[in-house]
């Protein structure tokens, strides 16, 4: 008797900006985490960076940066598929017929666009959509065609990303509604992936975050990594003092990184008033080196121009394309378009 096949999730990456130790405690490992569920798929959004990225150069580096970084960090192409999003063209033909069925109101509804509104609101603008371009305002459906062209069961994403999800059910429901007698797209479900920690804490204190500048770089060299961990906050609490751990960001950081033997030990060092903030800072900038090197150095690997990189990318377009073409497929028969020969 044969198994029923897994289950499918799907996540998205958009490629800007360098990653800190908050997404990948936060997003990439507990994304990682669920390859051992179901048949996993990641890819690179890079046309959805287009809202914002006007650097050609920039762009390419990037969208294959985040692919190395997710790489790096333990993305193991042998077990799910990795591709570009701009090398599937389903995607793009599947996003016009899905504009064609999704409402107007519920893009109108979409947290990014109301936000754009919301600010020029705030700036006393008249034309409360300046600076809003169609690639924003259209986001939600090209998300949407990402998650429905991979025929995708779960999508993992962080609770202020639910909405991508909820849209790509709704306007897959308006599509069903209209051409379901003759193919029905699957309904998404969303699931928000248990995280290491709820909130990792940044330099200041608050949470992590390159808005607050309090992050600190995932690809950090091991000198820039010690002297970040010497910023971080701590109060005037003596060398000899006891100390409570629970309320120390090094302590915090510390304990997400290490071995639980060193982290026990360090706490009842803390507690005892046997440890300053300074050892505490040089032992937890000892563990991030230990922890991050790793990654470092897959990772600038994978960036070398004669590396595995484009070729593990190529095999996951040719994967994710092996999907994709039978939803389109159905798609393009039910609302009356000719089969692709």
């Amino acid at each position: 008797m044969t198994s029923p096949a897994r289950k499918v999730s799907l996540t998205g990456i958009k490629p800007t900006g360098e990653p800190h130790l908050g997404n990948l405690l936060g997003a990439i490992q507990p994304a990682l985490r669920l390859t051992g569920q179901y048949d996993s798929m990641y890819f690179v959004a890079d046309y959805h960076a287009l809202t914002t990225v006007r650097d050609a150069d920039e762009l390419a580096r990037s969208s294959r940066s985040v692919a190395a970084i997710w790489l790096a960090a333990g993305l193991d192409p042998e077990r799910s598929v990795v591709y570009r999003q701009s090398d599937l063209p389903e995607v793009f033909e599947l996003s016009w017929v899905l504009s064609c069925v999704a409402a107007k109101g519920l893009m109108n509804r979409a947290h990014a666009y109301k936000a754009a509104r919301d600010l020029n609101q705030g700036l006393g603008r008249s034309d409360l959509d300046a600076g809003v371009n169609m690639g924003l305002y259209n986001y939600p459906v090209l998300m949407a065609a990402d998650i429905l062209i991979a025929d995708a069961d779960v999508v993992p994403v962080g609770r202020d990303q639910l909405q991508h999800v909820e849209i790509a059910a709704d306007v897959a429901g308006s599509f069903n509604h209209a051409f379901g007698d003759r193919y029905r797209l699957k309904i998404p479900q969303a699931i928000v992936p248990e995280a290491v920690a709820a909130s990792v804490p940044g330099l200041d204190g608050r949470k992590m975050s390159k808005s607050y500048d309090n992050a600190i770089p995932l690809l950090s060299e091991p000198a820039a990594l010690r002297k970040l961990v010497r910023r971080i906050a701590t109060d005037s609490t003596g060398v000899d003092e006891p100390k409570d751990p629970d309320t120390s960001v090094p302590f915090q950081l510390l304990e997400l990184f290490a071995e639980p033997q060193l982290a026990a030990d360090v706490r009842g060092r803390l507690a005892a008033g046997g440890m300053g903030w300074g050892q505490l800072k040089d032992a937890l900038g000892d563990t991030l080196v230990e922890a991050l090197t790793p990654i470092r150095t897959a990772y600038h690997d994978l960036m070398r121009p004669d590396s595995d990189l484009d070729a593990i990318l190529a095999d996951g377009r040719d994967r994710a394309r092996e999907r994709a073409r039978p939803v389109l497929e159905g798609v393009r028969s039910a609302v009356g378009v000719a089969a692709k020969h």
